[in-house]
C-alpha cells in the first residue's frame, strides 16, 4: 500500500487497536469537531449499506468534512463498463480519502495500491470489515473488561461467508479469547480462520446445535445472519436461513455480564421480544460505529484529534 489505507485488521496492533479505542472513548465525549475543515471524503459502495455508509459519512460530517460519491453502482460509469481501476484513479483527483464497499474479496487492497489517497475497506466481499471489527471491540469493551482479555465469545449463524466474523477473530486473536462458533455445516468457519487459532493457540470449539448450555458459557454473544446474497443455491439458502433463532427464554440463565452483538440487519435470527433485555447492546453498537469510525478516519488521515 502507497498510503495509510486500513484494508485488513492484521494491520493494526494490540496498542494500535487500544490507541483507537481510546481515541473512540473522546469521540464519543466529543463528536463535533472541525479536525476535517477543508477536506472531501468519497463513499464508494459498490453493494447496499445502511449502518456503514450512514455512520461514515456521518463522521466525515460532524469532523467538519464533505462527503461525495454513490450508494448504487448503477448510476455510476461502472455500469458502462469501466474499470474499477479507473473508478478509483477518477475519485482520487476529487476526494482526500475513499471510503469504499464491493462484492468482490481483495478490492479494497487493489484500489490501495493504484492511489496515493488513503482507502478505508467498508467491506469486501466474504473476505473483511475491519472498521466493523474495531467498532465491535469498542462495544465488547465498553461492556466487559477494559483490556478486553481472557473473554468467552459465541458467534452463530453464518461463518462460512461472514466477512465481520473473520474480522473479528483476527482483531480478538490479542486478548487471548475463547471461542464457541456454531453454525450449519453448510456454513461452518472456514479452515483459514481455524488455521489461524491453531497457529496462535487459541482455543475454540465447533458447533451445530444451538443451546442455552453454549449461552451460559459465554461473555459475548455475537449472532449473525444468513447472508442470501452470498448464495448462489437459493435451496440451500431456505434450509438453513432459520437454522437458529435466539429467543429471550435461552437467556434466563445466561451470566450477568453477557452481551449480544450483531452487526446488523437481523433477519430472523434475533427474536424482537430478545431486543428489551438489558443484554440486548446490538442498536448501541451501531451507535458505537459513528465514533469508531470517526477515530479511524483521523487514523489513516493522520489527524491528531486532541488538537
Amino acid at each position: 500500500m502507497k498510503n495509510k489505507s486500513l484494508v485488513a485488521i492484521n494491520q493494526y496492533s494490540k496498542e494500535d487497536i487500544l490507541r483507537i479505542l481510546e481515541t473512540a472513548a473522546h469521540f464519543e465525549e466529543h463528536p463535533n469537531r472541525k479536525l476535517l475543515e477543508g477536506k472531501v471524503a468519497a463513499t464508494l459502495f459498490f453493494e447496499p449499506s445502511t449502518r456503514t455508509r450512514l455512520s461514515f459519512e456521518t463522521a466525515v460530517i460532524r469532523l467538519g468534512g464533505q462527503v461525495i460519491g454513490f450508494q448504487d453502482a448503477s448510476t455510476t460509469s461502472s455500469s458502462k463498463g469501466e474499470t474499477l481501476k479507473d473508478t478509483i484513479r477518477m475519485v482520487s483527483n476529487y476526494a482526500d480519502l475513499i471510503i469504499m464497499r464491493h462484492h468482490l474479496e481483495g478490492a479494497a487492497r487493489y484500489a490501495s495500491e493504484i492511489t496515493n489517497v488513503p482507502v478505508i475497506n467498508a467491506g469486501d466481499g466474504a473476505n473483511q470489515h475491519p472498521s466493523q471489527t474495531l467498532l465491535d471491540l469498542y462495544s465488547i469493551q465498553k461492556t466487559q473488561r477494559k483490556d478486553l482479555q481472557d473473554l468467552a465469545i459465541t458467534i452463530v449463524g453464518d461463518l462460512k461467508y461472514g466477512r465481520t466474523v473473520h474480522s473479528l477473530i483476527v482483531g480478538t486473536a490479542h486478548f487471548r479469547p475463547t471461542f464457541h462458533f456454531v453454525a450449519p455445516k453448510e456454513l461452518q468457519m472456514p479452515d483459514e480462520q481455524k488455521n489461524y487459532c491453531d497457529a496462535l493457540h487459541i482455543p475454540y470449539t465447533e458447533h451445530t446445535d444451538f443451546t442455552e448450555d453454549i449461552i451460559n458459557q459465554t461473555d459475548v454473544l455475537y449472532m449473525t445472519r444468513v447472508q442470501r446474497e452470498r448464495f448462489t443455491d437459493t435451496e440451500e439458502y431456505e434450509r438453513v436461513k432459520n437454522v437458529y433463532i435466539l429467543k429471550n427464554d435461552m437467556l434466563r440463565h445466561s451470566r450477568k455480564n453477557l452481551r449480544i452483538l450483531h452487526p446488523l440487519p437481523r433477519v430472523n435470527e434475533i427474536a424482537y421480544d430478545v431486543d428489551e433485555n438489558e443484554k440486548a447492546y446490538y442498536f448501541r453498537q451501531a451507535c458505537n460505529g459513528l465514533f469508531t469510525r470517526q477515530a479511524i478516519i483521523c487514523e489513516v488521515l493522520g489527524i491528531n484529534h486532541l488538537i
